[in-house]
């Protein structure tokens, strides 16, 4: 059973590159951005939140939209 789904995950990412890789990018990019600034402000939760978590950008850009501290 686990090897047809992994059969089936990886027919389904050959036949749909483009949109895994700009799935990848974007997914990349926010957590970038994310960790960046969770570490310039010493919130350590929020680091290991953004690291260990995969939500396609969603925990990230939560954070830098409500959670971040805000500079004065």
């Amino acid at each position: 059973m686990i090897k047809i789904a992994y059969e089936q995950i990886a027919t389904w990412i050959e036949q749909n590159i483009a949109l895994f890789s700009l799935i990848t990018v974007w997914s990349l990019a926010w957590k970038g951005i994310a960790l960046w600034r969770c570490g310039r402000n010493k919130q350590l939760v929020w680091f290991i939140a953004v690291l260990v978590t995969n939500t396609l950008g969603i925990i990230p850009i939560i954070y830098l939209v409500f959670f971040q501290k805000k500079r004065k």
